[in-house]
């Protein structure tokens, strides 16, 4: 019997979906994925401090597609710097188009000036499902009015938010680029006030007891992309409600396949958990948005 992660490793190298391989011994050629994988973190074009190796479009989604993953949400590397969120939003837009995996979310920046017509660009003419936040890379805070007015501008509008703790680790950050991770306490008050509300925390590492407390909060999800452990999905899917934690790779900027390995290498998850962290939760943050 081959150890659990040569088996992982296998998938890799073939090609297979590997979160979908049994425990078991089993040829490259008798395994088929038996669910499709939503990834709902990754960024197209390029990282403004360095090149990353999949940072063409086209690269990416080859290699998702290599593993399986069926649908990718992506958000734009270029909203987190670039004030023209109408011209990031549109490469955005017209890149996913041609690429069926792909999920457009929108950046929205409520710093800048006419930034609920960047919204309405995104609900309206892009037809996108959700927008991603970059609150520490724009300058606000979770208490400020403007990010208040953003999320129910998009929750009346049926979006969901997407909300980036950080991009990048703070130890690896540009010297005059320094960006802490975003605090979400005061999303807790916000969510039991703001109804029908949907935001997912994205690259989060975050610890008890707020993240029991943002757990405990109706409409709020999280993405696996910066859990860090043997055994940290696991424990982040047993430490909040069902359905609220959902596969996310935080591609290119990390390697897709490492963010697999952490979803299924523990062996605590069993195949009906792993497949609500693969894919059906997605559908729950998703909600009813025609796309």
């Amino acid at each position: 019997m081959m150890h659990r992660r040569q088996v992982l490793s296998l998938g890799i190298s073939t090609g297979i979906a590997f979160a979908l391989l049994p425990t078991t011994a089993r040829s490259a050629d008798d395994a088929q994925p038996r669910f499709r994988i939503i990834d709902t973190n990754i960024s197209l074009f390029r990282w403004p401090f360095r090149r990353l190796p999949l940072d063409d479009p086209d690269a990416l989604v080859k290699q998702l597609r290599s593993l399986g993953i069926a649908q990718a949400w992506a958000g734009s590397f270029e909203g987190i710097l670039q004030r023209d969120i109408a011209g990031v939003n549109q490469r955005l837009a017209d890149a996913c188009r041609n690429r069926a995996e792909l999920i457009a979310v929108g950046s929205i920046n409520p710093e800048l000036p006419d930034w609920e017509n960047d919204l309405r660009r995104c609900t309206e003419e892009h037809n996108m499902p959700g927008i991603r936040l970059h609150p520490n890379y724009h300058g606000y805070t979770l208490e400020d009015p403007g990010f208040n007015r953003l999320v129910e501008l998009a929750t009346s509008a049926g979006r969901f938010i997407q909300i980036a703790a950080a991009m990048e680790d703070t130890r690896t950050q540009h010297a005059l680029v320094q960006v802490p991770d975003v605090n979400f306490a005061p999303l807790v008050k916000l969510m039991k006030v703001m109804s029908g509300a949907r935001v997912q925390i994205l690259n989060h590492n975050l610890r008890p007891p707020l993240l029991l407390q943002l757990g405990e909060t109706p409409g709020v999800f999280f993405d696996t992309a910066r859990v860090d452990g043997t055994d940290g999905v696991p424990q982040l899917v047993q430490s909040v409600p069902p359905g609220r934690v959902m596969f996310g790779s935080h591609a290119p900027f990390l390697i897709p396949e490492a963010a697999l390995i952490r979803v299924h290498e523990s062996g605590i998850l069993e195949e009906a958990s792993l497949w609500t962290v693969l894919s059906e939760n997605a559908g729950q943050l998703f909600g009813n948005t025609a796309v």
